[in-house]
């Protein structure tokens, strides 16, 4: 692509950021960041810094900071490419919703509890009214609420939400897939931190059998 399009293509940006999500599945961080700001690059100069591949550059990099921990490099590119997505895909975008989110998680990774949850309520609301209250990324969502509750001691208010996410993984995907085992260890924790230690046992065995039926190690 490179020798028949030249180094500035956007087509050459798709390719780098296909390769740095190969390296960021192996773990190889070096190598991955300086494939996606290349990609970021070639996107803000051949389309615009408002375009919506440009946010999609821009989450990739910001999920490459987060992973490690570093989410005062990810939190600005997150914040950039929602405002890019609000503009360009309207307020109400699943899109939108997802980007709320992954601002939404790092700001609570940072302990910044009450700059995360209008966010995580927001993205909740716009999933629930465009996919309905029972699509996995509804699911996803409410885990994430729930974690910010979890923070905050707020426990019955974050089981709650574990308990309807895992209801909505277990119908949506099936009672034995992945993301069902990790709703369990999350409900699992909540339920030991609060001392009902037998009921964390019952969802952790079976947690550990979904994972070992998927060859996944377990925490």
């Amino acid at each position: 692509l490179e020798k028949a399009l030249g180094p500035e293509h956007p087509d050459v940006a798709t390719s780098l950021n296909n390769l740095a999500a190969l390296y960021h599945a192996q773990g190889r961080y070096a190598e991955e960041e300086p494939l996606l700001k290349r990609s970021l690059a070639i996107w803000e100069e051949a389309l615009g810094p408002e375009h919506p591949n440009v946010a999609t550059s821009l989450n990739n990099l910001a999920v490459f900071y987060r992973v490690q921990g570093r989410y005062v490099e990810a939190e600005p590119l997150y914040e950039r490419a929602l405002v890019i997505k609000e503009k360009e895909l309207g307020l109400d975008h699943p899109s939108v919703a997802t980007s709320l989110d992954n601002l939404a998680v790092v700001y609570v990774a940072q302990g910044r509890y009450a700059d995360a949850e209008p966010l995580a309520k927001r993205s909740l609301t716009i999933f629930e009214t465009v996919l309905g209250p029972d699509h996995p990324d509804v699911a996803t969502n409410l885990n994430n609420l729930a974690e910010l509750y979890y923070a905050q001691r707020r426990y019955a208010e974050a089981e709650t939400l574990y308990q309807r996410a895992l209801a909505i993984y277990e119908k949506a995907l099936g009672p034995e897939h992945p993301a069902v085992a990790k709703s369990l260890q999350n409900y699992a924790a909540l339920l030991r931190k609060t001392g009902r230690d037998d009921e964390a046992v019952e969802l952790e065995a079976r947690a550990k059998a979904i994972r070992a039926k998927h060859g996944e190690e377990n925490p």
